[in-house]
């Protein structure tokens, strides 16, 4: 079976920057769910940080907190301990929350807090990307569901 990690938030764990979740109920995650597929990562909170905790956005390169707190180092933690589920259950896919400085598969906020998103990946994004792991954004739940039926028709 296919096995396929999805942010913790989309699955309603509270581990956004307010404490809060953003649970997306979709068919494609509650089978998923059901069949045993998904393995939940939140990376920031694998990188050791806190929720709540401050939000943070891309701004140079780095990742930091509105207050100019460089938090890069935990978010690259949680990047490779994410890449290190991956490996473990060897993983070729995952769906992650679009906009976030760690999961953003396509856009990230542009670093001035004031809402407006950039064509860009965020940090655990574009790691599991340059291992080889197709990354989806919840908004894509219907090709990430095709591609799954992709790779499991491979392995027949």
């Amino acid at each position: 079976m296919i096995r396929v990690i999805v942010s913790a938030c989309l699955l309603g764990s509270p581990v956004r920057p307010d404490g809060g979740d953003k649970k997306l109920e979709h068919p494609v995650l509650r089978r998923w769910l059901e069949e045993g597929r998904i393995v939940s990562a939140c990376p920031e909170m694998l990188g050791g940080l806190p929720a709540p905790r401050p939000p943070a956005e891309i701004r140079a390169g780095r990742v930091v907190t509105r207050d100019g707190e460089d938090v890069t180092r935990a978010f690259e933690e949680g990047a490779r301990a994410t890449a290190a589920l991956a490996d473990a259950d060897r993983i070729r896919v995952a769906v992650l929350k679009e906009g976030s400085p760690s999961c953003g598969s396509s856009l990230v906020h542009d670093g001035t807090f004031r809402g407006t998103k950039i064509p860009g990946e965020g940090v655990t994004a574009a790691l599991l990307r340059g291992r080889g792991i197709a990354v989806f954004s919840e908004d894509e739940l219907e090709a990430a569901e095709r591609y799954v039926a992709g790779l499991e028709h491979e392995q027949e």
